[in-house]
């Protein structure tokens, strides 16, 4: 008897029946089937019901996760899995899915791949917030990206910035995004950030609105670590990892020469189940229409 666990989007009312359907399928493969305590509750607040569990925390010994919801989904459920590198099959149900690759209309493929240990794993790279100024019981580790953002105000501020020690830049902007390959296609797309394959090993550094032409995105190794030291003249930023966001204090004035915060990949990957015949080429005509005039 294999041991699934589903983590799940709570708010995605029209696809309850296609849920259900997906779940009592799974319970008659003769699966022990664990819930997201939040995602089970909202199932059952809804009338649909089944012989599984439901927990807060991963089960030990788990086959295979299974993320329903869209790619910010997709990060929660990763963070859910923590670092036990359990394969993670995600079901799109939001909007593009690049990371939630799957449909309920594949219904005889996501048994197969459940169940028979049929797809393609691929190891992600994740990356790691080392700072002092963290809030407690935070999840430091990004799958997508760590962002170092202005706060509400119209004042940009600077990210001084290090590369394997050496001093790189001073970024003078609304914020300096971090981002993993599988993040290339996320906020670092969104402000000019290179596409990179998602199963290489690279560090992205893209400015967010730069006050200067020279600040350009720029593509470090994945096993560099990256130091900044933040200024602003509030003398707050906000940090955000894979969109769990949280302020921290910085000085008033460029003088620091410590950095304040390090990046880093951290000791594990997140690895993301998908179909056989899934490629990023493929992926990006189809996600992004690539090519296309």
């Amino acid at each position: 008897m294999k041991k699934i666990a589903i983590y799940g989007n709570p708010r995605q009312n029209g696809y309850i029946s296609r849920i259900a359907d997906f779940l009592h399928t799974l319970e008659a493969a003769d699966t022990e089937l664990w819930l997201y305590d939040e995602f089970g509750s909202w199932l059952r607040r809804n009338g649909v019901t089944g012989s599984w569990r439901l927990t807060s925390v991963l089960p030990a010994d788990v086959w295979r996760l299974v993320s329903i919801g869209g790619d910010g989904t997709f990060l929660r459920t990763a963070r859910w899995a923590g670092k036990s590198q359990v394969p993670i099959l995600g079901i799109n149900t939001g909007h593009l899915g690049f990371l939630a690759s799957y449909s309920f209309d594949e219904t005889d493929e996501l048994l197969h791949e459940l169940l028979e240990g049929g797809g393609k794993i691929e190891p992600r790279m994740v990356l790691r917030l080392h700072s002092d100024s963290l809030p407690e019981g935070i999840w430091p580790y990004a799958l997508n990206e760590v962002a170092i953002l202005k706060c509400d105000t119209a004042s940009m501020l600077t990210a001084r910035t290090w590369i394997d020690s050496h001093y790189l830049a001073d970024y003078l902007a609304d914020g300096l995004i971090m981002a993993t390959p599988t993040g290339s296609t996320a906020y670092n797309l969104s402000v000019g950030g290179p596409i990179i394959e998602p199963t290489v090993e690279n560090i992205v550094l893209s400015p967010v609105a730069p006050h200067s032409l020279t600040m350009r995105p720029l593509v470090v190794g994945g096993k560099s670590t990256v130091d900044v030291a933040v200024f602003s003249k509030p003398q707050r930023c906000r940090i955000s990892i894979d969109g769990r966001a949280f302020s921290i204090k910085c000085d008033s004035g460029a003088t620091q020469s410590a950095p304040t915060l390090r990046v880093t990949k951290a000791d594990f990957h997140v690895n993301i189940l998908r179909r056989p015949d899934s490629d990023f080429a493929d992926i990006l005509r189809k996600k992004l229409l690539w090519g296309q005039r």
